[in-house]
């Protein structure tokens, strides 16, 4: 099973990539389990730059705003 994260302080977009990624999941019976991290301390850990950002199995694979088929492309990897 895949961890994934979405890295974002819960503005528009950080919620709307939240959804796109369930969506994804639920689509294509992907095996993740999906969370937000909203604790700016934690997202500082990963030394990123721009929210939102995606984290799959701890690291970090995106930033910035994401396709569904973008998505798809990097949870099938």
């Amino acid at each position: 099973m895949k961890t994934v994260k979405v890295l974002g302080t819960g503005c528009a977009g950080c919620k709307a990539l939240y959804a796109t990624v369930e969506r994804v999941i639920d689509d294509f019976g992907i095996d993740a389990s999906v969370t937000k991290e909203e604790d700016i301390m934690k997202i500082m850990e990963y030394s990123i730059m721009t929210l939102p950002a995606l984290v799959i199995d701890d690291k970090v694979v995106a930033s910035g705003k994401l396709t569904y088929d973008q998505i798809k492309e990097l949870l099938n990897k």
